[in-house]
């Protein structure tokens, strides 16, 4: 599945590649690079009024329980309640290099790096966070 902009943009593509909650609303579609043990995996960073979600814009292939291979877009959902904190982040040596660090209540990491337009990305997950503590 290679993710492709046509009619209906972001919105359509987040719709059918995650499960929407009635009321939820997309805040924010933006491409970056998810940083894995296995390296950087390109894709698009969701940040809606219930999740962040993240799908990589091309298809892995990974091994089948009947021994095959099957291609499937690797996707991370984080619900918004879970977000312990987000943080900023950048490389000392090359300032230019930000990253953002959304760490979970059961302590897991993801780093997101690479965004077009960071600030506005990080904005985005901030007032996320906000929306739904006020719910």
């Amino acid at each position: 599945m290679k993710l492709r902009l046509r009619g209906g943009g972001m919105q359509r593509i987040f719709k059918q590649t995650f499960r929407i909650e009635e009321g939820e609303r997309l805040l924010k579609a933006s491409r970056c690079y998810l940083s894995t043990t296995a390296g950087p995996i390109a894709g698009l960073l969701f940040v809606s009024t219930e999740k962040v979600a993240f799908c990589s814009e091309k298809s892995l292939t990974i091994s089948s329980t009947n021994g095959g291979f099957i291609r499937t877009p690797y996707k991370v959902v984080i619900p918004i309640e879970k977000i312990k904190r987000v943080e900023e982040s950048q490389n000392i040596d090359k300032p230019k290099q930000k990253y953002i660090e959304i760490v979970t209540i059961d302590h897991f990491d993801f780093w997101f790096m690479g965004f077009v337009n960071y600030d506005k990305a990080f904005k985005t997950l901030q007032k996320s966070i906000n929306i739904s503590q006020q719910h």
